[in-house]
């Protein structure tokens, strides 16, 4: 394994990972991108047919225009603009290669193990965001192969008895293509009614649906187990078994906060687990290490977008430039 020393080593290619890539970039840092999945790998994993909530204009990165066929991107475009991006702008990215361990050095710096290399550097930018942990539901028969954490494509369930679990987005736009397929939709709701955040235009669709008896609906409901060929589902009425061939758990992902206590970085004591950091500046409690997007809201994974955390990118790199070592 080769010592490689960098100004800058930015952990997670996703957009805000590309925007901190591009800032670096810019002023001249020597910089690179770790990334343990594909490029933008949590937005890769997105449904197939998904379109984001956000103008194209407000998901660009690096002055870079992105063009849409409407006002809002679908989940196609928005990889193939960062492809073009990270392309364009020569970022240099490094995809699968997992971040196992930062140390700080006995002098100054840090050392940071991937799966791959060995690099030294001055400063760290961790912007790993939330969608690779997902919460899971703590129930027996969670491990079955029927079950998934993760909705890609509608076809794969067709004419099949599909469960899904959740009441936000990625819940309702599941049940919704799945149905539009020809599966039989049920869906399990822990709280009284659809999410209040689910996109204006899927919110009246689904509890049309629903009204319309076409998918059916258990409110203010949990699974009790999972089986084979059936589910239990815990209802104020009791429990109702019904047959079942597949169940996607829209339950909602969680940052890899582990990691991030691991590398020293405080966290509230709440259940927030929000991190600590200067809000001018993104740095952490440990000494030139930043965080940047939605992984500086901790477990309020609805509070930062790619939107509303390109501005980190900048604050990182200003206050990086004003460091001893870099003036």
């Amino acid at each position: 394994m080769n010592l490689v020393k960098y100004d800058v080593i930015i952990i997670g290619g996703g957009p805000i990972g590309l925007a901190c890539g591009l800032e670096a970039q810019k002023v001249g840092l020597k910089y690179v991108i770790l990334e343990k999945g594909c490029l933008v790998n949590s937005l890769y994993n997105y449904p197939a047919n998904m379109t984001f909530f956000s103008t194209s204009e407000r998901l660009e990165i690096g002055e870079v225009p992105f063009v849409s066929n409407n006002a809002k991107p679908t989940r196609s475009e928005a990889l193939e603009y960062y492809r073009r991006v990270a392309a364009h702008k020569q970022l240099n990215v490094r995809l699968f290669e997992e971040v196992l361990q930062v140390m700080p050095k006995d002098t100054e710096g840090y050392e940071v193990i991937s799966k791959k290399n060995t690099y030294e550097t001055s400063h760290i930018i961790i912007a790993s965001g939330f969608y690779d942990i997902p919460q899971k539901l703590g129930v027996r028969g969670e491990e079955l192969p029927k079950v998934t954490h993760y909705y890609k494509d509608p076809h794969f369930y067709a004419f099949q008895k599909v469960l899904v679990i959740g009441a936000n987005n990625s819940a309702v736009d599941a049940a919704l293509e799945t149905w539009r397929k020809g599966a039989e939709v049920t869906m399990v709701i822990r709280k009284g009614e659809i999410g209040k955040r689910v996109k204006y235009w899927a919110k009246p669709d689904i509890e049309n649906r629903i009204k319309e008896g076409s998918i059916k609906a258990f409110f203010n409901a949990e699974i009790a187990e999972i089986r084979e060929d059936e589910v239990d589902i815990q209802t104020p009425e009791g429990i109702v078994t019904i047959e079942n061939d597949w169940v996607i758990s829209m339950t909602g992902y969680q940052p890899n906060l582990p990691f991030l206590k691991k590398v020293g970085i405080k966290l509230s004591a709440d259940e927030i687990m929000k991190p600590e950091y200067n809000d001018a500046t993104m740095e952490t409690n440990m000494k030139n290490i930043y965080l940047a997007g939605v992984i500086c809201g901790g477990m309020d994974t609805h509070s930062l977008f790619i939107e509303n955390s390109r501005v980190h990118a900048e604050k990182i790199i200003q206050k990086i430039q004003k460091t001893p070592q870099m003036a």
